[in-house]
């Protein structure tokens, strides 16, 4: 199982962002994949999760109306599309592999992890 991601930049207030997971190594329709955020000085946090058997969805409360996460058709890339930024948006962002296939943000359904991407989000 190889999770990478990529996307991860500086941005302004207010802007945009996409991250990418491309996945590999395993069965996107039987997994689900999570995106994870941990900020300088904190734990890290569930940020949204799609679930590869159904194509349902999970968000934090704090990301809800901002973030969406969706995946291509061929299901080897799953994607976080980031609107509306904000400076506590700023951390370190994770893929993960969910062996379960239902969409989580609790880091115990994961097994794999990627190596994470930087996002800075100054005000």
């Amino acid at each position: 199982v190889q999770l990478v991601e990529s996307g991860g930049d500086l941005v302004q207030a207010g802007g945009s962002l996409a991250l990418s997971c491309t996945a590999s190594g395993f069965t996107f329709d039987d997994s689900a994949v999570g995106w994870f955020r941990q900020a300088p000085g904190k734990e890290r946090v569930g940020v949204a999760g799609i679930s590869g058997t159904d194509g349902s969805t999970i968000y934090a409360d704090s990301v809800k109306g901002r973030f969406t996460v969706s995946t291509n058709n061929a299901k080897t890339t799953v994607y976080l599309q980031m609107n509306s930024l904000k400076p506590e948006d700023t951390a370190v962002y994770y893929c993960a592999r969910g062996p379960g296939g239902w969409a989580s943000q609790d880091e115990w359904d994961f097994d794999s992890w990627g190596q994470g991407t930087q996002v800075t989000v100054s005000s």
